[in-house]
């Protein structure tokens, strides 16, 4: 097999050497060329296109942020971040993988062998994974369009013969079956037929199986083939169109993905609605004729009271300690861009507090926090140790400790921390967050895991499923950046609600509302 290439992007010729060195160390991959920065970076990939990118954030004339869209708009391929450990650098890591980064490392400290190698050693795990992520995405198209392809030859005889007319040979109704198959089977696209009539540009459309309904065994096997439709207004909202002062625009979720995830662009460019944020000041009417403006209510600004005590008013919310309802969400590779699809587009007035945990290093996770925070209708915080959870807030899990969920006092809950062992690899870990929602029988739990490698949160999203827990939520394998985590917790059968990254949060809240 020969080896995947991989462009080295760094304004550090000695980092460069380092990067080098370790990537080469697999016979799986070899070096393609360098780049001392992102505009280099950018004509490197159209010139040499590449399998793989590693390219550092922090650059002299453009940074590695700058470069990435401009990358993935000319060559979308898997770019894994090299980043410091300073603020600026995990603030615009956080914005690339966003953006469409496949992951990131930190920069290894070029004084300490040992760390050079876990970082190394780190670094060919990723690349690894993202080359699977990319082989399997590619072999599901291909099985997709096989299959459509198939569907297409068995009805095309049919409906191409003139009526009435006899098969003189049934050998030559054969070969007139049986050869759009093999060629539909040995090539990826549908074959082209020479029968007077263009052949359908789209594939057959194929019903979705109710998304509240138990997942079928078949889902394990079988991706989704059929093209996704994004959220709509209601057609009464044709008849009346609202004033133009007061209309809101879909939110669009515009992902620039990997060559991993390549075939998103087409899907995700229609978004969602985003859920109106709650105003505190009166919007003017723009004139209109006198018969609407009689049956038009003048529009007033709504009356925010005083925060009772033992509530906070922050971000436009009320925030209570008192909830029946809790979401828990895991996710891993992919999963800052998967957050950020979920949180835009849960109400501020959330009636339950959402406690993540994204596998991260130390520090990232504050940055992330404090980036969905500016990003959310919600307000999302680092969690911190003794923290009383409260609705309308989503809790990060920090780096470098386990979290779990805690009875406290007056019926409330809260975080819990500690430096212990890893779990499944990783500290934090979606089972030891899981795993503490066990004994709390009486909150409504609402389970989710979201994209990434390996099984964390699995096993005990399976022992919650069995405890009578139901409202469980998965992300199916045609959104995942990588669809390890998700697939595992369907293996196990335990996920009620298998769904495009881009639906989950609107059943969500259809669940817990």
């Amino acid at each position: 097999m020969c080896a995947y290439r991989v462009l080295v992007v760094d304004d550090s010729a000695f980092m460069r050497k380092i990067v080098s060195d370790l990537i080469v160390r697999d016979d799986s991959f070899d070096i393609a060329g360098t780049a001392a920065n992102g505009k280099e970076a950018v004509e490197k990939v159209k010139e040499l296109q590449p399998d793989l990118v590693t390219m550092d954030v922090e650059m002299p004339e453009m940074n590695g942020l700058e470069a990435l869209p401009l990358i993935m708009a000319a060559h979308p391929l898997p770019v894994i971040m090299l980043s410091g450990i300073n603020e600026q650098g995990m603030k615009e890591t956080i914005m690339a993988l966003e953006a469409g980064a496949f992951d990131f490392i930190r920069k290894p400290s070029v004084s300490h062998a040992q760390d050079i190698q876990q970082v190394g050693k780190a670094l060919l795990e990723q690349m690894h994974t993202a080359m699977q992520a990319v082989r399997s995405r590619l072999e599901r198209k291909e099985a997709n369009e096989r299959k459509a392809a198939l569907e297409q030859a068995k009805k095309t005889p049919l409906e191409q013969t003139p009526e009435g007319q006899a098969v003189a040979d049934k050998g030559a109704e054969g070969k007139a079956l049986i050869a759009p198959i093999a060629s539909a089977t040995a090539a990826p696209v549908p074959p082209k037929r020479d029968t007077g009539k263009s052949a359908p540009a789209a594939k057959p459309e194929q019903k979705r199986p109710q998304t509240g309904s138990s997942v079928p065994d078949s889902r394990l096997s079988k991706p989704v083939a059929q093209p996704r439709k994004t959220a709509q207004a209601p057609a009464t909202q044709k008849k009346e169109e609202p004033p133009k002062a007061a209309e809101r625009t879909p939110g669009q979720l515009n992902i620039s993905d990997t060559a991993a995830a390549k075939s998103l662009h087409a899907t995700d460019k229609g978004g969602l609605i985003k859920p109106e944020p709650r105003k505190t000041v009166s919007t003017p009417v723009p004139s209109a004729p006198v018969a609407s403006m009689a049956a038009t209510p003048p529009v007033t600004a709504p009356i925010v009271p005083a925060a009772p005590k033992g509530f906070s008013l922050k971000k436009g919310g009320v925030y209570s300690p008192n909830f029946r309802k809790l979401v828990a969400v895991g996710c891993s590779t992919g999963g800052p861009r998967a957050l950020k699809m979920l949180l835009e587009h849960i109400p501020g007035d959330f009636p339950a507090p959402i406690v993540i945990v994204q596998h991260m290093p130390p520090n990232f996770t504050r940055s992330l926090a404090q980036r969905l925070n500016t990003l959310s209708p919600l307000r999302v915080v680092e969690a911190e140790q003794g923290m009383t959870l409260e609705t309308g807030t989503a809790y990060i899990a920090p780096g470098g400790y386990q979290l779990r969920i805690v009875p406290g006092a007056s019926g409330k809950y809260t975080v819990s921390l500690k430096t212990e062992e890893a779990r499944n690899g990783h500290r934090p870990s979606v089972d030891t967050m899981f795993e503490s929602l066990l004994p709390l029988s009486s909150l409504e739990r609402h389970l989710v895991l979201l994209t990434g490698m390996g099984s964390d949160g699995a096993k005990m999203m399976k022992k919650l499923y069995d405890a009578g827990v139901q409202s469980t939520f998965a992300e199916n394998e045609e959104t995942c950046v990588v669809y390890g985590m998700p697939r595992s917790a369907v293996e196990l059968k335990c996920v009620r609600h298998l769904l495009p990254m881009q639906e989950i949060a609107p059943k969500l809240v259809q669940v817990v509302k």
